[in-house]
């Protein structure tokens, strides 16, 4: 059975540009991540994007699957400076006290044979039935590197901020 340990939970007192964990121990054998967010963007959804170990380089790249109208998508996406395109955030122009959400599964992410991969899905709900109002997904993204993940960054991939409220756990995941 899969034990999971809280490293880092951050629920935001005041907006912020970003969410960052450093010295992730390696003693685990997956990482997964939830978060409930929200910015301060005049859009209804918002995206952001997760980057590894401060890694600002364009090499990453990410497989989407999504809907946010009545014809369900896809995209990917290469060279990029983030695993973005994650549309799971509420923004400011959405239903009041409104936040997506979205998972995020990390296997394998101190093996240093390997590259890192990531395993998401993502929502974002509207009181409405309005085309781009709303969204829903899942993504696979890749970083092309061999080391160790010690740091996560979440960062909202159009510039604006999460606001207070938003909500970002990281476990450590064993035994599965």
């Amino acid at each position: 059975m899969a034990a999971f340990t809280v490293i880092d939970h951050t629920e935001l007192g005041a907006s912020a540009s970003s969410w960052d964990v450093t010295s992730i121990p390696s003693s685990y054998d997956h990482l997964y991540m939830e978060v409930s967010c929200r910015t301060d963007s005049g859009s209804t959804v918002d995206q952001w994007g997760l980057r590894f170990n401060a890694d600002t380089g364009s090499n990453y790249s990410e497989t989407n699957l999504y809907a946010w109208s009545s014809t369900v998508a896809s995209g990917r996406d290469t060279a990029e400076t983030s695993i973005n395109n994650m549309w799971g955030c509420a923004g400011g122009g959405s239903a009041a006290n409104t936040f997506g959400m979205l998972t995020m599964w990390i296997p394998h992410y101190a093996n240093t044979a390997n590259f890192k991969q990531a395993l998401g899905r993502w929502a974002c709900e509207f009181d409405g039935t309005t085309n781009y109002q709303w969204a829903v997904g899942m993504q696979a993204g890749l970083w092309p590197d061999t080391s160790a993940i010690d740091q996560i960054t979440l960062i909202d991939a159009t510039g604006d901020d999460f606001v207070q409220y938003s909500t970002f756990t990281l476990y450590g995941v064993t035994g599965a």
